[in-house]
């Protein structure tokens, strides 16, 4: 029995951006569904605007704890598409395993300098607050639950559905450099919002995006990309967790204008 290619996955370009779309829409609804019993307890028959919702801390909280059933049943969905409900193993077909020549020395080593670039982008061209800056500041809880969902989950679900499904149909119908420009913008793209109008966040995220897509491009594999992504992420949520000592630190110097450059340096960096 021939063994599953990556580069030529058992689902259509048709499937795969069925699967994105509905990752999309289960990003978007689920949260709002399980909110939906607190608003209807906490603002009945109010006019809620942006504002209100954003400054309820126990609503934002919600909405990013709502993110991880959003991940789990996006993950039940890809390994049914990939898979193809258990006929197929999703690690073959996926590319789950290192190449000879891009192991995870290298995935370990290019993420870090990735960290290393996304902060000179963010210090030279950011300075704008963003959504995840706000959510992130807004309380202790909600800092911890993004940095918890930024490393356990949201590495393996962007990579399976993005330079898992989505870039191996693609490449197959477009070839691999168009593939990676698609896939790349579609990465980014979906990003734009969370960290608008932060020009600095957006153009680290799409660069983040071009190199993760190149490397499954380069290597044929998508265990590079998932530790890459992985170890990238790691890093913020490690900043995320110290972020009060840090500030403590920061402090200590009386050096305020050092210290806002540092907080910005840390906190836009995207996730």
């Amino acid at each position: 029995m021939t063994s599953p290619d990556p580069d030529n996955p058992p689902w259509s370009l048709l499937d795969a951006l069925l699967t994105w779309a509905a990752s999309v829409l289960l990003s978007v609804f689920v949260p709002w569904l399980l909110a939906f019993p607190y608003l209807a307890s906490h603002y009945p028959g109010a006019h809620l605007t942006s504002e209100v919702l954003r400054a309820d801390k126990t609503l934002v909280i919600i909405f990013i704890a709502g993110l991880l059933p959003v991940h789990g049943l996006t993950l039940v969905l890809a390994w049914a598409v990939v898979s193809r409900l258990g006929r197929l193993s999703p690690t073959r077909v996926l590319g789950w395993s290192w190449k000879t020549d891009f192991g995870i020395g290298k995935s370990v080593g290019l993420a870090i300098l990735l960290f290393l670039v996304a902060m000179v982008i963010i210090y030279k061209f950011g300075g704008q607050e963003t959504d995840l800056e706000r959510i992130l500041l807004s309380s202790r809880a909600a800092a911890l639950i993004t940095a918890f969902l930024a490393t356990a989950t949201a590495p393996l679900v962007e990579e399976v559905i993005y330079r898992g499904l989505l870039y191996s149909a693609f490449q197959r119908v477009i070839g691999p450099v168009f593939a990676v420009m698609v896939v790349a913008s579609m990465f980014a793209g979906l990003h734009v919002l969370q960290y608008w109008p932060n020009a600095g966040a957006i153009s680290a995220i799409t660069f983040l995006s071009v190199v993760l897509t190149t490397v499954r491009a380069r290597t044929g594999r998508l265990l590079p990309c998932f530790v890459i992504h992985l170890v990238f992420n790691g890093i913020q949520s490690l900043i995320i967790v110290f972020d009060p000592y840090l500030r403590a630190l920061v402090d200590s110097w009386q050096h305020h204008a050092a210290g806002l450059g540092l907080i910005n340096f840390l906190f836009g960096v995207p996730l």
